[in-house]
């Protein structure tokens, strides 16, 4: 077997005949590294080319065996790398301290090459095993994600065929609810969530009669609480999940028409009672609906909507995510453009 195919063993002791002994003994089947002492052994472990798995000494001067398992173990990049320990002490209580600091296994010294070789083959395959699986989980995730971001996107297409507004309104608006969201302190992923949930705001208008969603004139007051009537039937569409990006995309298409100062539908939610993705993509469906053309209006320039915008903070729109979007109106331009009309 090459080098380069050969998995790593770390050999941790600060007596070097003793890590000569190691070496020895793994040599042919891994590629060995060595450390004399606790502090190289974290060098190596959280180098870029960290080993598979660590065999540890417990006395060691400076820092011994079971605090360099516990760094190890607190550490995300590390916390995996299966620890063995290779000891004089054999205590009952110096096995359960070091089963307790993180450690799978225990060899006593003086130690059996072929004890060493038959642990560190199981505990390297018990690893190998745990890593594909995490690997087939997280394939089966990302496909169940995907497949739901996919439910999302076609039950927003089937909802354009309803509605005047164009798949380009999706598009826009998505990515503005992403730029609010970062400028809000959300992470990537959380903004990322929001991005991919806020398609589904309007999927409750598949419910509302072609009359009253075509209309091309102002909506009577009975028509208008038909209409109003697309939220709570998009959250019915979505439905229940502890799925996070379904269940974002219920809370947005229920609270989207609500407004900071209560007066919005259909709970009367005020302020951050409102859920902040509900919040986002108000903000960013009126900013998009104002600056488009519809049937029943002309688009209205920038400075007229964003005015309007102004006047709305704190009534319809939560304030701090009102002058958030002021001061990236720059980066939504370059939105819109990419985008298109």
């Amino acid at each position: 077997m090459a080098d380069r195919e050969k998995q790593t063993v770390l050999v941790v002791d600060d007596i070097p005949t003793n890590l000569d002994l190691l070496v020895e003994t793994l040599k042919d089947e891994y590629r060995v590294l060595a450390a004399l002492s606790g502090q190289e052994a974290l060098d190596i472990v959280h180098s870029s080319t960290p080993p598979d798995i660590v065999l540890l000494d417990v006395m060691m001067p400076h820092m011994d065996g079971y605090t360099v398992c516990e760094r190890i173990k607190a550490d995300l990049r590390s916390r995996n790398i299966p620890v063995i320990f290779v000891t004089a002490r054999d205590q009952e209580e110096d096995q359960t301290r070091g089963f307790e600091v993180g450690g799978v296994d225990y060899i006593t010294k003086p130690v059996s090459p072929a004890v060493v070789l038959a642990r560190v083959r199981t505990h390297l395959a018990l690893h190998n095993q745990n890593l594909a699986l995490e690997r087939k989980v997280a394939e089966r995730s990302r496909d169940l994600y995907e497949t739901r971001l996919q439910i999302i996107r076609r039950l927003s297409v089937a909802a354009e065929y309803k509605d005047n507004e164009t798949g380009l309104h999706i598009v826009r608006m998505s990515g503005y609810c992403r730029v609010l969201a970062l400028a809000a302190g959300l992470d990537e992923e959380a903004a990322d969530l929001i991005h991919s949930a806020a398609p589904m705001h309007d999927v409750g208008k598949i419910g509302i009669p072609d009359h009253i969603l075509t209309k091309p004139a102002k909506l009577d007051p009975d028509e208008w609480e038909i209409m109003k009537t697309h939220t709570t039937i998009g959250a019915k569409i979505i439905g229940e999940h502890d799925n996070r990006l379904m269940f974002m995309a219920r809370r947005i298409a229920l609270t989207h028409h609500e407004r900071w100062d209560g007066t919005g539908y259909p709970e009367g939610l005020a302020g951050e009672d409102i859920p902040l993705e509900g919040r986002l993509v108000a903000l960013a469906d009126v900013f998009d609906a104002l600056t488009s053309r519809r049937p029943y209006k002309e688009a209205w320039p920038e400075d007229k909507a964003c005015a309007h915008i102004r006047e709305q903070r704190g009534r319809h729109f939560d304030p701090e995510l009102t002058d958030l979007f002021l001061d990236n109106l720059e980066t939504l331009r370059e939105i819109r453009a990419s985008v298109g009309e």
